[in-house]
């Protein structure tokens, strides 16, 4: 559990800021999705799902998570880097939802019909392009294959351009009760520079509708680092959405990286704020949700103390999935849908990245995966390492030694002598037992975690992820 207490303020210098501001994972999986191979294919994750039918798991078999993954979007949003399709033509969802059902057929040929899911995600693109029927018939597809266990979390990502009160109410009749709207900024001159227009009354409205409906989660996405954003223009934004009082913010670095993400090549790159801004943006976002009462919880999630994700950290029960902090164990996670990444036991898998491969795959009656990676030993023991830093703050050796059979102080040996810099920074304190994570540091936890990462020993890879500022 990360100990820290009310007393504790985190020093958070502008020095600081500018020192750790480098490039890294996320970690929402170690090893990272730009480690998978394409040597690991439909067999290799058919075998994954029997596994688990047979018990064939470490430990047993874990809880059951689905993330169903819808790419369509009216618009481009210049920021984006999700795997999308732009159109207006609405009628093409029917033949997505049509394969998708035969990829979920397929899942269940294997797993067996009706297992126990006590987590489900919609993301996108955009999943409020489908229309209230779409989503009836998705739901009610899902609902025949699986089970959803009482108390289950199921969560929708909602794009405000496309919803409405009555929407929101129908969202609320199909089971969904966790809601995440994508809100980016309220400033005018930065939605227009980024495709992506929505005023602060209409998204006011929604969140307003989705408390009455009794929605337990209501979850609002920022990024920062946009164009023509300002750290005045980026403080209006942050006091607008504690206003809102959102029961958890997503805040967000904006990666600029034209030459892998189309839309971002729209951009006008000299209208992006400079290093020393985003720093600012980021110090005063920080400080001004803390000081609008919400509990940081990691990276760059922020919860109302009530909520179950801040209780969960106090608990020392975080977790961490494909979609970032989580109260969910460690989940096995059923991907479905264009490009969605999954878990599978000790594998990870990345379903066809464009819809001509993806239908032709599951027509075949084939799993549609392209890419995945079948973890090591090696693999295990730093994702283990990884996620206790991540999630707990805190690093027990005699956990990891007794789990994985090894010696902490000899098998990461190089990468203790490492956490020496950052200890002096102030960003942990190690110990003969531990590492532990301090007040400060759990604001760039992920450059306590990228010490133990084996694929970042050469600094040539570090440029393939956002910064962590």
């Amino acid at each position: 559990m990360l100990k820290t207490s009310a007393d504790q303020v985190p020093v958070l210098t502008e020095a600081m800021l500018r020192r750790l501001d480098r490039p890294g994972p996320r970690y929402t999986s170690y090893p990272t999705a730009d480690r998978f191979v394409e040597a690991f294919g439909p067999a290799d994750y058919a075998q994954a799902l029997a596994h688990r039918v047979s018990g064939a798991v470490v430990g047993g078999k874990p809880p059951l998570s689905i993330y169903v993954h819808i790419p369509f979007c009216e618009s481009v949003c210049y920021y984006c880097a999700c795997n999308k399709v732009i159109t207006k033509h609405h009628e093409r969802a029917a033949e997505y939802l049509e394969v998708l059902a035969l990829e979920v057929a397929l899942n269940v040929s294997v797993l067996g019909g009706g297992q126990a899911v006590t987590q489900l995600h919609l993301g996108g693109g955009t999943p409020t392009f489908l229309g209230d029927a779409e989503l009836s018939n998705l739901m009610a597809m899902l609902g025949r294959a699986f089970r959803l266990v009482p108390g289950a979390e199921v969560s929708i990502e909602v794009d405000p351009r496309t919803a409405s009160p009555d929407r929101l109410r129908h969202f609320a009749k199909l089971g969904f009760n966790r809601l995440s709207f994508g809100v980016q900024d309220f400033d005018a001159d930065v939605q227009k520079a980024v495709h992506r227009v929505q005023p602060f009354e209409s998204v006011r409205d929604l969140m307003l509708a989705a408390r009455e409906i009794g929605f337990e989660s209501i979850n609002a996405d920022l990024i920062y680092g946009l164009p023509k954003q300002t750290p005045e223009s980026f403080a209006r934004t942050v006091h607008q959405v504690a206003e809102l009082r959102p029961d958890r913010i997503a805040l967000y670095a904006y990666a600029h990286l034209p030459q892998r993400f189309k839309p971002q090549r729209r951009i006008v790159i000299e209208q992006l704020p400079p290093p020393d801004h985003r720093v600012q943006m980021l110090g005063g976002a920080m400080a001004g949700f803390v000081a609008q009462g919400y509990t940081y919880i990691g990276m760059d999630h922020f919860a109302l103390p009530e909520d179950s994700l801040a209780v969960a950290k106090r608990q020392g029960r975080l977790h961490r999935n494909f979609q970032g902090y989580s109260t969910q164990p460690d989940c096995d996670l059923v991907a479905l849908g264009v490009s969605a990444i999954g878990r599978m036991g000790a594998t990870y898998s990345q379903n066809a990245k464009t819809l001509d491969e993806y239908y032709d795959a599951v027509r075949q009656g084939q799993f549609p995966v392209v890419r995945g990676l079948a973890l090591t030993r090696d693999d295990l023991v730093r994702r283990a390492v990884v996620m206790a830093l991540m999630c707990q703050g805190r690093l027990e050796f005699e956990a990891i030694e007794l789990a994985h059979l090894i010696r902490m102080k000899d098998y990461f040996k190089a990468e203790l002598a490492e956490l020496a810099e950052l200890q002096t920074l102030g960003l942990c304190e190690l110990t003969p037992e531990s590492v532990q994570v301090t007040a400060t540091g759990w604001y760039f936890v992920r450059a306590v975690a990228m010490v133990f990462d084996r694929h970042l020993r050469a600094d040539k890879l570090r440029e393939r992820f956002s910064r962590i500022i």
